[in-house]
């Protein structure tokens, strides 16, 4: 059955649908208020989308699970995308890992920690999950220090505690030395501090401590008093955002490159600011920042406890009002109150969006050089692939890799840059002002013929040898540019292929057919960071080049005259039209006799010449 009869087949009901491939395999996981409307869509119109351009043609069959509502839609969604991880969908990295505290669902329960959450809760109540493994455990620690729980599954002893009661880390409930009822007031305060509500928490320990004082139950009291002073400590190292304590909010911030990206989302809870988890996308080919915003939404609350929700979610970009709504009631339903979803900046929550985007900016770089650090570990697996897969004649140990870069034509320069086994080897990097091309009229192709036939007639020239491959950044045209200089050159069976940006697109000479590397493969992920280290390469020398000719003044043209000298000059009289009209007397004030006379002798030639003229 082509995909035409399948779309006829599909009902205009809400539900989630999944991409298969030629291999049945699942590439693409949805979800729809009208089936039929959304799924059709794929299939009736161009798109803009890099993504869809590259997916939609893979789609070889059509499968969708109906539902009562767009929630239901959703929360399936997000478990089909968790079970089979498709590869056009927007996943958190290795988001099985994340533990979770369990409070467990006994007569005395016990805290524990766990990286697998029981679907229906029967085991008991969960929070999380928690991204940072060590501040999880420190956590947990402190935790035990402020409420004695139990510790023990069964009791070790038949008829005495043991050492955690000796030593204050446990109230023997084992041996019946503290009552449900006073249990339950723990497990209380535990849930408190586990969901950020640390001043409801501090208000809690004060009153009981009070009461046991008032009723002479001086230890009760005193280990209370301990764990309100122990909680006051703990929110006395929290940031305050907020002076109203009432406010709860989840603020997260997405910070994507080409090839990698990540989000941040800081807790708010009473008003301070009580933690920060840091999260990996692993998909390098994104639409927009609020597919996104969308996706991470819904798995990451998917998987949080009810008690972790938070009143209110912001973060930066926009999302139409219809996800809006569906959110902000699936939220409400999973936490038991009202969740607010408000997108975007604006006067009240600017500042808290700007400290989570330096947030997730430094998780990006962070990220960023952990992948790099993969890469060059793994460049003998990610080498061999280029090389079959681009059928290479040599490893690609050596790579160059060029690019162009000018605005309108204007200071047009290229950039080489030179990547060893998967790693960038600075001091072969190299930097050309091209001079085939007139300023202000951009030919890239010239260009690239330029700067190739500059680099390879000096290797030739030098005796030195050639790299195992080289890229050009662009497409066809330009890689055919290339080419013929090689050629021109003498030079034969060199390894060179160009990278179109636009899906990402590799190009073999006199090969109508492009490359194209799965998403998210090592192989990949090394083109896209040699292209995108040459282009910044290239940007930073365009800009220094702009800048000097933006600070270019006529006494640069000055021969022998001083640096020190020109700064002085300009900051005495500020511009050179008044500099000119100084007598030698004048400029001695300010210059050595020598240096005057350059000054005086160079502005006297230019008049005399233009009065000849």
């Amino acid at each position: 059955m082509n995909i035409k009869e399948q779309l006829r087949l599909i009902p205009e009901l809400p539900g989630s649908y999944q991409y298969y491939d030629k291999d049945n395999t699942i590439i693409y996981v949805g979800k729809a208020k009208n089936l039929k409307r959304r799924v059709s869509s794929y299939f009736n119109k161009k798109h803009d989308s890099v993504k869809l351009q590259v997916m939609v043609p893979q789609i070889e069959r059509i499968e969708f699970i109906i539902t009562n509502s767009e929630i239901e839609a959703l929360i399936l969604e997000s478990h089909l995308i968790k079970k089979y991880k498709p590869k056009y969908n927007v996943l958190l990295k290795d988001d099985k890992k994340f533990p979770y505290f369990l409070i467990t669902k006994e007569d005395y329960p016990r805290i524990l920690v766990t990286r697998k959450k029981n679907k229906n809760l029967e085991e008991g109540k969960y929070f999380g999950p928690y991204t940072n493994a060590k501040s999880m455990y420190t956590t947990l620690d402190l935790l035990k220090k402020l409420f004695p729980l139990k510790q023990c599954k069964t009791p070790k002893f038949k008829d005495r505690p043991c050492i955690y009661y000796q030593i204050g880390r446990c109230m023997a409930p084992c041996q019946k030395l503290i009552s449900s009822e006073e249990y339950k007031k723990l497990i209380k305060n535990v849930e408190l501090f586990l969901s950020g509500k640390q001043m409801q928490l501090v208000d809690e320990l004060k009153s009981m401590m009070e009461k046991y004082a008032e009723n002479q139950e001086y230890e009760k009291a005193a280990k209370y008093r301990d764990s309100y002073f122990d909680v006051l400590k703990t929110i006395e190292k929290q940031k305050v955002v907020y002076e109203n304590t009432n406010i709860n909010q989840d603020i997260i911030s997405v910070s994507v490159d080409d090839y990698i990206g990540g989000i941040s989302l800081l807790q708010i809870r009473d008003g301070r600011l009580i933690n920060k988890k840091d999260f990996e996308i692993s998909k390098s080919d994104y639409d927009c920042e609020d597919e996104i915003i969308s996706y991470f939404i819904k798995e990451y609350y998917l998987m949080s406890g009810d008690d972790d929700i938070p009143t209110e979610i912001i973060f930066s970009s926009k999302i139409n009002s219809e996800d809006k709504k569906m959110f902000e009631e699936w939220l409400s339903s999973k936490k038991g109150s009202k969740v607010t979803i408000n997108p975007g900046k604006n006067k009240r929550n600017d500042d808290i969006l700007e400290l989570a985007l330096k947030n997730s900016n430094y998780h990006l770089e962070e990220l960023k050089v952990h992948s790099l650090q993969e890469l060059q570990n793994n460049y003998n697996e990610a080498g061999s692939y280029i090389q079959e897969k681009l059928g290479l004649s040599n490893f690609p140990h050596v790579v160059e890799c060029f690019d162009i870069s000018h605005i309108q034509g204007t200071n047009t320069v290229a950039s080489m840059v030179s990547f060893y086994n998967g790693m960038p080897k600075k001091s072969e990097y190299k930097r050309f002002k091209i001079k085939s091309v007139p300023d202000g009229k951009p030919d890239d192709f010239q260009s690239m013929k330029e700067v190739v036939t500059r680099r390879y007639s000096r290797l030739l020239k030098e005796g030195k040898p050639f790299p195992d491959l080289i890229i050009i950044d662009g497409g066809k045209g330009q890689l055919s540019s290339a080419v013929e200089i090689l050629e021109k050159l003498g030079i034969k069976n060199q390894n060179i292929v160009s990278l179109a940006k636009r899906i990402e697109e590799v190009f073999i000479p006199h090969n109508s057919q492009s490359v194209i590397f799965p998403i998210n493969s090592p192989a990949l992920f090394f083109f896209q960071r040699i292209r995108d280290e040459a282009h910044r390469f290239a940007i930073t020398f365009h800009r220094q080049l702009r800048e000097k000719s933006a600070t270019h003044s006529e006494l640069d043209d000055i021969q022998g005259l001083y640096k020190k000298n020109k700064k002085i000059l300009i900051e005495k009289y500020s511009s050179v039209a008044k500099i000119a009209k100084l007598t030698r007397e004048e400029l001695m004030l300010l210059l050595s006799k020598n240096q005057a006379s350059l000054v005086y002798n160079y502005f006297n030639t230019q008049s005399l010449k233009n009065k000849k003229e």
